[in-house]
């Protein structure tokens, strides 16, 4: 049986070139923008870093949130302390999780997060509400060019996100928050926070 399945295999094509024209953007963060919002998540911009985390904590997720962790020091109601953390299931009630995020994409909205200073990654997942903060200047127009900048010299881990966790598997319902944060906040802030 298998013999004669060898026989009726398609004909093998040669793989396509990856030297084209890749999809350019007039106004990346516009596109960004837009295509957040069509994913269920919502873009702000800032121009500095300060400014990102008071915008950020002024969110309807951030006021009302009993458990919030941040990535950053001084965010207003941070009051998980990641570092005295053994089990990461501890933070299956993390209401707000406020990261940096590495990269954006205008293409698709996602946005690349890694473990990097985090001791738990799962927060990425189990917060109820995630906000990322991206540099501006690490907003690229498509993933071909997102690819080339990848690195993973400095964290073994990294994941794409776009828009809050949904799926519509069962009975075609739309379901936010399935199995992620049930919120995405995206800031592109003009300060370059990460340096190299």
């Amino acid at each position: 049986m298998l013999s004669r399945l060898r026989e009726v295999l398609p004909q093998a094509l040669p793989l396509p070139s990856l030297d084209e024209q890749w999809i350019r953007f007039e106004d990346p963060a516009a596109q960004f923008a837009e295509t957040l919002a069509f994913v269920g998540g919502k873009c702000e911009t800032a121009p500095t870093l300060a400014a990102a985390l008071d915008l950020v904590a002024q969110t309807a997720p951030a006021v009302e949130a009993k458990r919030t962790y941040s990535w950053f020091d001084g965010f207003p109601g941070a009051n998980v302390a990641m570092e005295a953390i053994e089990d990461p299931h501890s933070l299956a009630d993390v209401d707000m999780a406020v990261l940096p995020g590495r990269m954006a994409v205008a293409e698709n909205a996602a946005v690349w997060a890694t473990e990097q200073g985090l001791r738990h990654r799962v927060i990425l997942f189990l917060t109820q509400h995630l906000a990322l903060i991206v540099p501006r200047a690490r907003l690229v127009d498509n993933l071909h060019e997102a690819y080339g900048r990848l690195s993973f010299e400095t964290s073994d881990f990294g994941v794409w996100i776009s828009g809050p966790s949904k799926t519509a598997d069962i009975e075609q319902s739309l379901v936010i928050g399935a199995h992620g944060a049930r919120s995405l906040t995206v800031v592109l802030t003009d300060e370059d926070f990460l340096g190299q």
